[in-house]
């Protein structure tokens, strides 16, 4: 099993887990996919939608259950990976950590496990960033999100 410490950079990492990326989600509203400032680049939330197709749509705790959550948390991730390598001009080799994410979990109001739901992307920053993918980070349920989506993550990211 390899580690993070066997591999040069964040894109040859992506490549050896052979993690696929998804294309740049189009935004649906007046907002733009990401901001770059100084050495920080500020990603707008992401569903839970492979090139265009929502893959969750509906509550967890009622339509799906914790590990589909992570699931779609996961999806969510990869969506900022791509806007984030594509703020960086198509690699990711320049990126020094993960900041901060923010989740937001379409879910019943006994559904309480909105945390280890939004593990789902903290992980991914993990895998692919090792200590680098540490982050702060907020995880909130609500009542609903766009398109339906069941989970939205957005995030901060440092670059070198």
């Amino acid at each position: 099993m390899s580690t993070i410490a066997d591999f040069d950079s964040v894109d040859a990492r992506l490549s050896a887990l052979a993690i696929e990326l998804p294309r740049v989600p189009v935004p649906i509203a007046n907002f733009v996919p990401f901001r770059r400032i100084g050495n920080l680049v500020f990603l707008a939330g992401q569903v839970c939608e492979w090139n265009g197709e929502v893959r969750y749509v509906g509550r967890i705790g009622i339509d799906y259950d914790l590990a589909d959550g992570q699931k779609a948390a996961r999806v969510c991730a990869l969506n900022l990976i791509a806007a984030l390598k594509a703020a960086c001009g198509g690699t990711l080799d320049g990126v020094t950590g993960c900041i901060r994410l923010g989740g937001f979990v379409n879910c019943s109001p006994q559904f309480d496990a909105i945390p280890q739901v939004i593990n789902g992307a903290s992980d991914l920053m993990h895998e692919l960033f090792g200590s680098n993918g540490s982050h702060a980070r907020t995880a909130i349920g609500v009542a609903n999100l766009p398109r339906g989506a069941a989970v939205e993550v957005d995030g901060i990211f440092a670059l070198g």
